[in-house]
């Protein structure tokens, strides 16, 4: 099937090489120019598990092409995926102004009947503000259906290739066909399609990521009361995710959630109760408690350093805001960085893959290493912010050596308590008992 993806974000680019991997012929379309052109070349913009993979074999067997010509791309299309971006305004709410320009020019475009998808996240109604739109300038008919995107970042691949469930909202018996054809190929063992209104469609993805989020800020909530009350929040969280009815997947604590869904996708969720007359209080709470997850062990840090943090060296582990992806987007780690500057920190940071997007969109005065020992050289402490693989078992004997002080803050609950107290560490991480046996 002929495919056209516009927009190649993190959504459009996996989008665009995983149906080319099944045999589509695919053209994903961007308006920077110079981001294409690194495409054309082999280059992968964004790093993503496997991507670069499909990526190489589908563009060398010629079914995975790239343009910044929007005719060109849709001319031969049957199917118009939209993978733009949707920003949050001042107030919360999702901007939608990307979405509406295209489609307003794929309505001069179009010259046979087509099908136009909303694979961005997007408020409840937005189909039918893309089918208006759409027909300012639509000669030929056309149907838009809502199919939202549950990529997991670091998973996305596994998951649009092996998906548990694919959501398409239309109305349209035409349009479901269509798409029920495309999506056979990845749900072969079984796993459904769920076809229903395209309204149902848009709040399903917003209802599932603004319920993962509340259980993750639910977790910290747990902990941090475990902290007043010398519980052990991973025991607890073995005993209450073990119950079938709630699930052992999000309840790990630690420094609050980021990246380009969970935060956008509540606080337009919330935005869009208040717009239809409803408060949702559940989600208010939810991004509070986010908010001040995200620093929740500058207190601690401030409080071992007696107040002062001038001419502390403070070593970072993870800029992303999780492991094996290169989005910054509302990462953890970017808010304790700014406020240990304020305090007079100063810092070094690794991460595998994210500097360079720090560098480039954060001027921050800070030293970025190529290593994670390089980081930790001299440092007075060492603050642990992503949950990075190769940061779970490192060199403890090589960390003694070049940390000043054998002092580590683990916003990610990395290590047991156990094995850092016989190291002899002060360890401070998030709902669990706090090692003292510095020395």
């Amino acid at each position: 099937m002929e495919i056209a993806v516009v927009g190649t974000g993190y959504v459009g680019l996996v989008t665009g090489t995983c149906f080319a991997e099944t045999g589509n012929n695919v053209t994903c379309v961007d308006i920077d120019a110079a981001k294409v052109e690194r495409m054309k070349a082999g280059e992968v913009p964004i790093y993503e598990p496997m991507l670069d993979v499909l990526f190489e074999r589908n563009s060398r067997e010629g079914r995975l092409h790239f343009t910044t010509n929007l005719a060109e791309a849709i001319a031969k299309a049957k199917i118009i995926f939209l993978a733009l971006p949707t920003p949050p305004g001042e107030d919360g709410s999702a901007d939608l102004s990307y979405i509406l320009r295209v489609a307003e020019q794929l309505g001069s475009l179009i010259t046979d009947y087509k099908v136009i998808v909303d694979k961005s996240t997007v408020p409840v109604g937005t189909c039918e503000l893309v089918k208006e739109a759409v027909a300012k300038n639509a000669k030929e008919q056309y149907d838009v259906v809502s199919n939202p995107e549950f990529l997991r970042e670091g998973f996305a691949v596994e998951d649009f290739l092996k998906p548990d469930r694919v959501v398409v909202g239309t109305t349209s018996a035409r349009a479901k066909e269509m798409m029920e054809e495309l999506y056979k190929p990845f749900t072969r063992q079984g796993n459904p399609i769920l076809f229903m209104d395209e309204r149902s469609a848009e709040l399903t993805k917003y209802a599932a990521n603004a319920f993962l989020a509340t259980k993750i800020s639910f977790m910290n909530e747990i902990a941090n009361f475990c902290e007043q009350v010398g519980a052990d929040v991973d025991m607890v969280r073995l005993g209450i995710g073990s119950d079938t009815r709630i699930g052992k997947r999000f309840l790990f604590p630690g420094i609050g959630y980021g990246g380009s869904c969970f935060p956008k996708d509540v606080q337009a969720l919330a935005k869009s109760g208040i717009d239809a007359g409803y408060e949702f209080k559940i989600l208010k709470s939810v991004m509070k408690v986010n908010e001040r997850q995200k620093t929740a062990l500058l207190g601690p840090i401030l409080q071992y350093f007696n107040q002062s943090l001038t001419d502390k060296k403070i070593a970072i582990w993870g800029l992303a805001f999780k492991p094996d992806t290169d989005d910054i987007r509302e990462a953890p780690a970017l808010y304790m960085i700014e406020h240990l500057l304020e305090a007079g920190a100063k810092i070094s940071a690794y991460d595998p893959e994210a500097m360079e997007n720090v560098k480039k969109q954060k001027n921050f005065p800070i030293e970025y290493s190529n290593d994670q020992y390089a980081a930790i050289e001299g440092a007075d402490a060492l603050l642990i912010c992503t949950e990075w693989g190769v940061f779970r078992n490192p060199d403890f004997d090589k960390m003694e050596k070049l940390l000043k002080s054998k002092v580590v803050f683990d916003g990610r609950n990395l290590y047991d308590l156990d094995k850092m107290k016989k190291l002899g560490y002060y360890y401070k991480s998030i709902g669990r008992e706090i090692i003292q046996a510095h020395i």
